[in-house]
């Protein structure tokens, strides 16, 4: 069997760096295609010389550059190609020989690289939730007319897309989504509303990049994921739940119409549904810490409190006004998250961003049912323009 030729998008980032440690695991098995990343030239030159891809992309163009200048020294990395620039992405995935893309790439900007991987004849092993969030409809379309899968990179993605396999889609009630409930799962509303950066940045069980542990703290990334699970698993909103489950070993749960609950559990290591989704429907060995159920004191679920975490009952609301709500729900959060990241707003003003822009877009903006990829695009640039207006008031 020839190696699985893999395309990460997004290396130098924690689910990059991760992927990379699943390729080192299994040798004749996967090997990289081509890698990608925003401006980490010095780091992503080490990559290339580590794993000798067909070619990289840097969508800054300084960054591009200089790696260039860099590898043109190097006689055996001068064959690798270099794509730069805002269409360096999609350049780099519509030109690179590979079987599958590993989408890592944070926000809607991953998207028109995401829907170039399907199109021409990848599978999607997807990290970016924010694509389906934006574009469900148009990349899943893309899947079927292509005859190509999007596999879940997220881990409760990943737990609900292995327990469905105990039976058929007809037979499913309901799935339930966990969420750990982030650094603020115990803090009063008056304490969330003094949560500094770095209180926020100090997520209890998870290691991940800036934006997506913001997000795990104000429980939008839940939020995000209800929608993502609508696309991914063709359920209405109302089959999705959301519990929270500070231990994160329960990843997510599929409830079966004869009352069954399957799940799946594991220790907190993204390395387990990456491997899956890119050695799907294998399973292959992989040396990470073994879960021992005998050591584990408890496992605890509760409800997710609506007042202090707004983002779920948002979740809700965006999936019953469809069209472009999606997309300015993710941009909006995207713009807010950004600003608290810098420290100009604070950690509740990220989410009463969010409602306001998503309040003004329903009252200005009639609901279309199926908006084009250019629509989408035009909402995610109001809400973004929007979003940093009511931040400089």
């Amino acid at each position: 069997m020839s190696a699985k030729r893999v395309l990460i998008l997004g290396s130098t980032g924690s689910i990059g760096e991760s992927t990379l440690q699943v390729i080192d695991n299994l040798p004749g098995r996967l090997e990289v295609a081509a890698l990608a990343a925003h401006s980490q030239w010095a780091k992503l030159l080490e990559q290339v010389q580590r794993y000798h891809p067909q070619s990289v992309a840097l969508s800054d163009l300084e960054a591009a550059r200089r790696l260039r200048s860099e590898l043109d020294k190097r006689p055996l990395e001068r064959a690798c190609r270099v794509f730069s620039g805002p269409e360096g992405l999609v350049d780099l995935v519509r030109q690179t020989e590979g079987n599958v893309v590993l989408a890592a790439i944070s926000g809607a900007a991953g998207l028109p690289a995401n829907l170039a991987a399907l199109e021409t004849g990848k599978d999607l092993a997807l990290a970016n939730k924010e694509s389906l969030v934006l574009s469900g409809a148009i990349l899943t379309r893309a899947a079927r007319d292509h005859g190509r899968r999007i596999l879940p990179v997220d881990s409760e993605h990943s737990a609900i897309f292995q327990s469905l396999l105990s039976g058929k889609r007809s037979e499913v009630e309901s799935v339930i989504l966990t969420a750990s409930g982030g650094p603020f799962r115990r803090s009063s509303l008056e304490e969330i509303r003094r949560a500094t950066k770095q209180d926020a940045l100090r997520h209890p069980t998870w290691v991940m990049g800036e934006k997506i542990t913001i997000d795990s703290a104000t429980l939008m990334n839940k939020a995000l994921e209800i929608i993502e699970a609508c696309w991914l698993f063709d359920l209405p909103p109302e089959r999705i739940r959301v519990v929270v489950h500070p231990q994160s070993i329960i990843h997510s749960l599929v409830e079966f119409h004869d009352g069954s609950l399957i799940c799946q559990l594991g220790p907190p290591d993204m390395r387990i549904p990456i491997q899956y989704a890119l050695t799907f429907p294998d399973r292959m060995p992989l040396p990470v810490k073994r879960l021992r159920l005998e050591d584990l004191s408890s496992l605890t679920f509760e409800a997710p409190d609506p007042v202090r975490f707004p983002a779920v009952r948002l979740a809700y609301e965006v999936l019953r006004l469809g069209g472009t709500a999606p997309a300015v729900f993710n941009a909006s959060n995207e713009v807010a998250v950004a600003s608290f990241l810098k420290d100009e707003i604070s950690f509740v003003d990220i989410l009463e961003c969010v409602e306001r822009t998503l309040k003004e877009h329903t009252s200005l903006l009639p609901a279309k049912p199926s908006p084009s990829l250019e629509e989408l695009f035009a909402a995610d640039a109001w809400a973004r323009e929007r979003a940093l207006a009511h931040i400089a008031c």
